[in-house]
Parts: structure tokens; C-alpha cells; sequence
């Protein structure tokens, strides 16, 4: 949705910065790839079955899209609920942000919208990582 700055110019929110829903899709595919396809993630998971693997590409889809300004309802639960009990510690949240900024610039999504989007990241910090 467009808003307006305080010089009056209208600004295009996150998500239409991004390019909107299929480009954000893209990026959450290559980045859940890389994420369920590394040695030190993949403990999280295991046994998943694929119905389950994409209700969680669509939430994190639809979660992104919400937290950008973008039509969607994220109807998942919350990030601490989610990932209680899970064992996230620094390191993994660390690679799993390094596979999120190594998405970004395989798409070339430029450094003004890579921070905005690392900024919404990182806010849920607190609530996935436990140790």
C-alpha cells in the first residue's frame, strides 16, 4: 500500500519494493531450501512430512507479506509459541540469517529494503532463539 512521506511524495510500501507476493515467495522457497538442506538446521526438520513443509512456506509467505505491507493474513501462530521448546540457539539463528542475506542478493533486492526487512527479522529474535 502507498503512503505518504512528509515531503507529500507517496512511498511504496515494503512489500511493493520487493515486487510484491510471487517475488517475496521466491525468496522464501530459496531461502527455506537452503535453511532445511543445511547439516546444522536440519535437526529441526526431521520427520516433517511434506504437507507440513508447505503449510510452513506458506505461513512464513504470508507472514512476510503481512509484515511488509502486503494484502495477507498471517493466521500462524506466534514466533515464541512456535518455536518453543525447539533449542534454537545463536549459531543456527546466525546461519539462518546469513541464508537470508545470501537470498536477498541472489535476487539483487537492494540495501535500503535488506535492512528494512533485516530490521523486521531480527524484532523476532527474542522469541525464536532460546540458548
Amino acid at each position: 500500500m502507498d503512503q505518504m512521506n512528509s515531503n507529500g511524495d507517496v512511498e511504496k510500501s515494503l512489500y511493493q519494493r520487493l515486487g510484491g507476493y510471487d517475488a517475496i515467495a521466491a525468496v522464501v522457497d530459496d531461502f527455506l531450501e537452503r535453511v532445511y538442506s543445511d547439516p546444522q538446521l536440519e535437526r529441526y526438520f526431521e520427520g516433517i512430512s511434506e504437507k507440513s513443509s508447505m503449510r510452513t512456506r506458506q505461513l512464513t509467505v504470508d507472514m512476510v507479506c503481512n509484515a511488509t505491507g502486503g494484502p495477507c493474513y498471517y493466521t500462524g501462530r506466534d514466533m515464541k509459541t512456535v518455536h518453543v521448546g525447539m533449542g534454537i540457539n545463536e549459531s543456527d539463528w546466525e546461519l539462518a540469517v546469513n541464508y537470508l542475506i545470501a537470498t536477498l542478493g541472489k535476487f539483487k533486492v537492494p540495501a535500503e529494503e535488506q535492512k528494512e526487512l533485516a530490521a523486521i527479522v531480527g524484532s523476532l529474535k527474542e522469541d525464536i532463539v532460546e540458548k
